[in-house]
Order: C-alpha cells, then structure tokens, then sequence
C-alpha cells in the first residue's frame, strides 16, 4: 500500500535531410516525445494484486471480505460503464459487491433511506454513490448522509477537513491515485510549483491539499483566472481538470514539467483524449500521464484501496 508522504548524429540512418540539423524537428512536421510516461494502467494493476493479496490474507485469518454498495439513480449511459468497471474490479479482487440500481424518478428521501441502511449493515463498508444524479436529488445531502468511515469516494466533509488537516483517513480517489502515480513514479514534489487547471470539489480543490501536503506551492486556477497561460508556463507540476478536450496547448508546459491530465473526453470520432493537447505537451514535459491509460485506472484501483482501509478500520471498531 502507497504510504502517506509528505545531438544530432553524425551519421543520416533515417535519410532525414540535413535542414533537420539546423531547424526544430517540430518545424519539420516530424515528431518527438521527450517526456516519459506515467502508467496509470500498470501502477493500477500493481495496487489490485496488493489488494487482492490482503484479501486473501483477510479471509485467512478468519474475517469476511470488505463489501462495497454502488448506487446508481437512472440510465446514465456513461455512469452505467464507471459503475460496472468498478463492481468488476472488486470482484476481480475478492471484495464483496452489491449493485442498487434505482429508477430516474427516485426520491430524495427514497435515495436517503436507502442511505441509512446500508449505513446500519456491517457487511458493506464502502458506499458509493455514482454521480451525477437526477436534478430532484441534491448531492451535497446525500454525500453528508453517508458515515464518514463508509465514505469510499472521500468526499464527505469530515474527509476532507481532515485531509485539510494533514490527518487524512479516506482521501478522495483520483487526488490519491495521482500522488500514488507521483510517488511510485520517484517524481521529487517538495518544493516544486504546482498549478492546478479546475477547482472542483472532487479533483481539483482536494488535489490542492494532496500537494500542500507533499509540500509544493499550489495555485489553483479557475473562469476568473488572470493570465492563465503564464500561470501554466510557470508550473513544475502542471495538473489538468476541467473537461475540455485539448484546452491545454503544448506551449502552455514549462520544459520538464511534470503534466497530470485528469480530464476524460470523447470526440466525435468516438475516440477519447483528454484536457491537454498530448503530442504537443510531450515534447516540453519530463512525465506526463496518458488518456486513456493514465489517471483513469489509478481511480477505480484507489477505490479498491479506500474500500479495503474501510474494512480495516471496521474491524478495528
């Protein structure tokens, strides 16, 4: 488990012509990486035998596997897809999981008491409810509803005052998963500037405290953001969520920037890219995190970690 821490040749091979000695390989419409990947996918893969491994051990010696309760409110096609991923990845590692799919015209209250059972039930220690949901449902209650010790997406207030606090217990998940990504990865973050594109409650905000803690300076840019270009060049540690496909040009990444993109998007192709323009900010950065492949994994595989630490405290209790 991820602990708490704070030259050209000489010779022609390629039969490149000798401008390219002397003009950018860019301006040649020729590729280049400069950058080193930052595999989500495989760190992720790493965490769910770490996982599965503690399980086994769990099941050894005598206790029941943790249990996680996924709720989905109507037919969200997208929400469908992250929550059969999820409940197929705590299968794979031997949790114990329970779907409550819920129609689109479900209640408040309905939704709330559904909450409080599951609160009572000492088989399920992780409550997860799939965002977004139906506008008759306000998401603020429903989050404070669930135990602060069930709350497996980290985003009760109680975990993220102590994440405030440098006294973290569950962390919000994908914050957690890129600091896991960072730290496996051996990227030195004490004393690095660190901007961050997107202020929400479930990335950006919470990712601000992940890196105050590993003690970075952190400026968190947001719509009435002054200059944001300038502010992106001068980031040692350049973090991008806010859901707009390529809204980061590769000209925006200070040389050897670290560059996390958290954001997701699909084009109209059907193919999926994510809020920085890849290509481009490769050539400047020294890591940076592919889509898919990247933040995406490290996610669900941070659910599975959440799930289990609240299984272990339970048994504590």
């Amino acid at each position: 488990m991820h602990e708490w821490k704070d030259g050209a040749p000489a010779a022609n091979p390629m039969g490149v012509p000798l401008l390219a000695m002397i003009a950018p390989p860019r301006a040649l419409g020729i590729a280049t990486m400069t950058a080193r990947l930052l595999d989500g996918k495989t760190i992720a893969a790493e965490i769910r035998e770490q996982v599965q491994k503690r399980v086994r051990e769990r099941l050894d010696g005598g206790l029941r596997p943790p249990g996680l309760a996924v709720v989905l409110v109507g037919q969200n096609a997208a929400s469908q897809v992250y929550v059969r991923n999820k409940r197929n990845a705590c299968e794979a590692v031997g949790f114990y999981s329970e779907l409550h799919a819920l129609p689109g015209e479900t209640t408040e209250a309905a939704l709330l008491a559904l909450i409080d059972e599951l609160n009572a039930r000492e088989a399920i220690d992780g409550i997860l409810v799939q965002l977004p949901l139906p506008p008759q449902i306000d998401a603020e209650k429903v989050t404070e509803r669930i135990l602060p010790t069930k709350d497996v997406d980290g985003f009760h207030p109680y975990n993220v005052g102590r994440l405030a606090l440098r006294l973290p217990l569950l962390r919000p998940c994908t914050p957690r998963g890129v600091m896991t990504m960072l730290y496996r990865a051996g990227v030195q973050l004490e004393g690095l500037d660190a901007v961050i594109i997107g202020q929400s409650n479930i990335v950006g905000r919470p990712m601000a405290l992940e890196l105050l803690a590993a003690r970075c300076t952190i400026t968190v840019c947001h719509s009435r953001t002054r200059d944001l270009p300038a502010k992106a060049r001068g980031a040692d540690l350049l973090v991008a969520a806010i859901g707009k496909a390529r809204f980061v040009p590769g000209d925006w990444v200070k040389p050897g920037a670290v560059v996390i993109d958290v954001g997701i998007n699909r084009l109209p192709d059907g193919s999926l890219c994510g809020d920085v323009d890849f290509e481009a900010a490769a050539e400047n950065a020294s890591w940076i995190t592919p889509v898919p492949g990247g933040v995406g994994p490290m996610t669900v595989a941070t659910l599975l970690e959440n799930t289990l630490q609240a299984a272990e405290m339970h048994a504590q209790l």
